[in-house]
């Protein structure tokens, strides 16, 4: 998948273990946002400002498959709602498409999966 970051998007060295693709989605007006690795406090800020640049530069719902996330912790589920969040302020949406066992089980301890799917 093809990356569409702009020029003052996220610095990939603060990724650690994350890798983050973005591009056209499966649906008319829809990003797909695939993210691979951990989602935890050293890559969660790397992952903020990708999907903050992803909903300031395309004006489409953002379809998040996080099915090769191998762990989330807290902060990484703090990314998720900021997110969420930051989508609803913007008339977007944001949807996890497609879940790790990991991101499934902490949206089912935590209750948020009705949030994000």
């Amino acid at each position: 998948m093809a990356a569409l970051f702009c020029a003052e998007g996220p610095d990939p060295a603060a990724a650690g273990s994350l890798s983050v693709g973005v591009g056209p989605g499966p649906q008319p007006a829809t990003v797909e946002v695939c993210v691979s690795g951990e989602i935890v406090s050293e890559s969660a800020g790397f992952l903020r400002e990708t999907l903050l640049t992803a909903l300031t530069s395309h004006r489409s719902t953002l379809l998040l498959n996080l099915e090769r996330v191998t762990a989330c912790d807290a902060s990484g589920l703090e990314v998720l709602l900021a997110a969420r969040h930051a989508a609803l302020r913007a008339g977007r949406r944001l949807r996890i498409t497609a879940a790790s066992r990991s991101v499934g089980r902490l949206l089912q301890l935590t209750d948020t999966r009705y949030l994000l799917t």
